[in-house]
């Protein structure tokens, strides 16, 4: 897509689409968000934060006001893209010694977020704190109506960088419209644990993602036998994993289903993936710190995903994010997981990222380009999308954009128990095209 702001930053300009594609749910205006821009000094990030902050404050101050004359639902649409744009004003001050700009903005777009929550009717959107371990995780729960009745419920959670009140824009609201119960919420690692807990990313999500059902389960809104997992963006590696442990989901889906995180961990690391994780693992390396600190003077996206890594991450240099990473592929499991045993979907977006970050989407014994052309007998044809998603991550079917193909996930669970350590077998929602002969 041609970047029609900021044409020399391709960072300022996916973050500031980022907050345009929550225009459709309210968290943006189209004018506010150009408007700010136009005031942004390309590749300054001083000026990016005083834009937005200064954007988020007036909007706020706005709905305040509205409030005070009794303007409801003016004041609810103002507290939510007050919301995003304070979210959008911290964004580039992630780092391991963290800005206190950075808390301030946070804090500030989740109580504008909270306020445009409370003054919602329909559906009911209530903050909520989950147990998990020695404190709780904070998120909030949509309900479609006060009758409760037991309906399909969606648990989503962000990635790397995204937080729970977001997921309003990016699917919650969308999800309550047709039917089902939401949770968004925060785990480890992400924005409200981190800030106000310390509490940084682990890669055994299933031990996050358990409380998190045990909590659901409690809900008269929600009918268990029919609960799904989404995640986002790294929530694409996280969610499946945790799936594969636990039962009691009966969907998983995966947006973007990042196959190998490490894979983005190593790609500017001198030698094969061998070499550079040998490198990762050693005790001293001066060859490897000196090409990430050459890495991280000349790429701004670099610097950013390694500042905030670490912030996230726990760790307190770039070579120890770095030996992090490789963790999170599938094939490095601390035990033994079966394969994921839900119906699977698997979503990718279009090309805004750069290249490398979306190498990490794609298992390295594929070809290039999904619709790589494979032989049968002496003709070519297009590889299918679902077939190549079969060869791709047998146990993940990948759904591609096609609605004539595609029918709408539905969330189906069997009704009897299973035995423990045995596994479930779901229907598949989602099946290959039939085979066609070739004349």
């Amino acid at each position: 897509m041609k970047q029609l702001l900021f044409p020399n930053n391709i960072q300022f300009w996916y973050e500031t689409l980022r907050s345009m594609s929550h225009i459709a749910y309210g968290g943006a205006d189209f004018g506010e968000v150009v408007s700010t821009a136009a005031r942004i000094t390309e590749s300054d990030y001083d000026s990016w934060y005083t834009e937005w902050f200064a954007t988020a404050g007036r909007v706020s101050a706005e709905a305040e006001k509205a409030l005070a004359a009794g303007h409801r639902v003016s004041a609810r649409d103002g507290f939510l893209r007050a919301s995003n744009y304070y979210r959008s004003a911290e964004f580039f001050l992630h780092g391991k010694d963290c800005d206190p700009r950075h808390d301030h903005a946070y804090d500030r777009s989740v109580e504008c977020f909270k306020a445009a929550a409370a003054l919602y009717t329909h559906p009911r959107i209530e903050p909520v704190l989950i147990p998990y371990e020695n404190t709780t995780l904070p998120g909030y729960l949509y309900r479609g109506d006060d009758s409760g009745t037991p309906r399909p419920t969606l648990i989503m959670h962000n990635g790397f960088d995204g937080t729970a009140e977001e997921l309003h824009f990016f699917g919650a609201m969308a999800a309550v419209e047709r039917g089902y119960t939401v949770l968004a919420f925060d785990g480890p690692g992400m924005p409200g644990p981190r800030h106000h807990q310390g509490l940084v990313f682990r890669p055994d999500w299933e031990n996050v993602i358990t409380p998190v059902i045990d909590f659901l389960e409690t809900i008269p809104e929600v009918d268990n036998s029919r609960i799904a997992l989404l995640g986002l963006s790294m929530g694409g590696v996280l969610a499946p994993r945790a799936a594969a442990f636990e039962h009691r989901l009966a969907a998983v889906i995966a947006v973007d289903g990042l196959y190998d995180l490490g894979q983005t961990s190593v790609r500017n690391i001198p030698g094969d993936r061998e070499e550079a994780e040998r490198l990762l693992r050693a005790d001293s390396a001066p060859e490897l710190d000196a090409a990430i600190d050459q890495i991280m003077a000349k790429d701004p996206i670099a610097r950013w995903a390694l500042n905030h890594g670490m912030y996230v991450m726990g760790v307190d240099t770039p070579p120890r994010l770095q030996r992090l990473l490789p963790r999170l592929h599938p094939r490095r499991r601390d035990r033994r997981a079966d394969p994921v045993p839900h119906p699977c979907l698997r979503r990718r977006g279009g090309h805004v990222l750069p290249g490398p970050a979306r190498a990490a989407l794609r298992p390295p014994h594929l070809p290039q380009d999904p619709h790589a052309l494979h032989r049968r007998g002496r003709r070519r044809r297009p590889l299918p999308p679902r077939r190549h998603a079969s060869r791709q991550c047998p146990h993940l079917r990948l759904a591609r954009r096609h609605p004539r193909q595609h029918p709408p996930l539905t969330l189906t669970h069997p009704t009897a128990p299973h035995p423990a350590g045995h596994r479930r077998e779901h229907p598949s929602v989602l099946r290959d095209p039939p085979k066609r002969r070739l004349r």
